[in-house]
């Protein structure tokens, strides 16, 4: 373990500079529990993840059903061979729900040719750009439409199959969406071909915030990667760069407001009265791996303000002696997920599913040679 941790540690920066940001107050400790008490048992830092968890919700992404539903196979749509043989492409509609189900379009794509088990790729919204060569290295690549669960809305808000399936949640579109998630993963794991041990959720831009939300909620997800995730990401409300996307212009009701919990933009112009901050929901993937994934030129979603809250979440992987499973890449570019992104994504998690090596350089944050 030892030697484990001082090979991933040659990779990482944790105290280089960063360029000039905004910064609106110090970063609540992931380990304090509101008591005062200092995590130092794994009893306390179950109660402390439960704690932050809590603020979350209560909070930012509003209250998230407890208990999961009936997913079934409605139909299969679609079913071929595709990149030449390669991949084993299938379409197919689930039924969400035991009493007025409603359907969500799920797309998965395996390796030809073999019974597997595969590890899997669980997207948050369609489509990939490699997804020959993900079956190619033996993963299985999956996605689901989320608008499915909830609409996709830019200003006036409108109640989805998920919510109106529970009118007493108080949970926005994010919320609605990473249930989605899990609800696909209940169907992905009744499928022989997929190593239900080892599904990695990923996602971008709002997406992205999504796969987080979803990961940081349901641990049956093995490795948790969001791409370009920002403002209700992995990007820091207390560590705004120039030209970021803050959390007053996100939860405009001309907006995104939808998005959270109706009372989040309490806090617009307010970032230090939170008692929270993103780096708590990078915190509850911990001990499994986490990785965000950016680009540097994509002021809009924060790259500053996501190694800050890199930083700050890395004290829970180190108590739980994991301290190489919290992890940031940045290529150069703009806002998207591209094939290196994706290259990227299947380099960190072949290596902690399975021990490979890295081949990738990790934590090396913006302004930072």
């Amino acid at each position: 373990m030892l030697l484990s941790v001082l090979c991933f540690a040659s990779l990482i920066v944790l105290t280089a500079p960063e360029p000039e940001a905004v910064s609106t107050g110090p970063f609540p400790d992931p380990l304090a529990l509101e008591n005062g008490q200092r995590v130092e048992t794994k009893e306390n830092w179950e109660a402390r993840r439960s704690e932050m968890r809590g603020l979350l919700l209560r909070y930012e992404y509003g209250s998230v059903p407890s208990s999961s539903v009936p997913v079934k196979l409605a139909e299969t749509v679609a079913q071929e061979t595709q990149n030449g043989g390669i991949t084993a492409f299938r379409s197919v509609r689930l039924a969400v729900g035991s009493e007025n189900p409603f359907p969500v379009q799920v797309e998965i794509y395996l390796p030809a040719g073999g019974a597997g088990p595969y590890p899997a790729i669980l997207r948050v919204g369609l489509g990939c750009p490699i997804i020959k060569e993900i079956n190619e290295r033996g993963y299985i690549f999956a996605c689901y439409e989320n608008k499915d669960f909830d609409p996709d809305t830019h200003g006036a808000d409108k109640i989805g199959p998920a919510q109106a399936m529970f009118p007493d949640c108080d949970w926005g579109s994010l919320g609605a969406w990473a249930w989605g998630a899990s609800r696909v993963m209940d169907y992905l794991v009744t499928l022989p071909e997929v190593d239900a041990k080892h599904v990695a959720v990923t996602g971008h831009s709002r997406t992205g915030k999504t796969a987080l939300l979803a990961g940081a909620l349901d641990e049956r997800f093995a490795a948790v990667v969001p791409n370009g995730s920002g403002c209700g990401g992995a990007a820091a409300y207390r560590r705004y760069g120039p030209d970021c996307e803050t959390l007053e212009l996100i939860t405009r009701p001309s907006r995104f407001v939808s998005w959270f919990q109706k009372d989040f933009r309490q806090f617009a112009g307010k970032e230090n009265e939170l008692p929270f901050d993103q780096h708590f929901l990078r915190a509850l993937v911990a001990p499994r791996p986490v990785l965000s994934t950016d680009a540097l030129g994509d002021l809009w979603a924060n790259p500053i303000g996501t190694a800050a809250a890199w930083r700050a979440a890395q004290p829970a992987f180190d108590f739980l002696g994991v301290p190489e499973n919290n992890a940031m890449h940045f290529r150069e570019g703009k806002h998207d997920q591209l094939p290196e992104d994706f290259r990227v994504l299947l380099d960190f998690v072949d290596h902690h599913f399975f021990g490979k090596p890295l081949t990738y350089t990790y934590n090396k944050g913006p302004g930072e040679e």
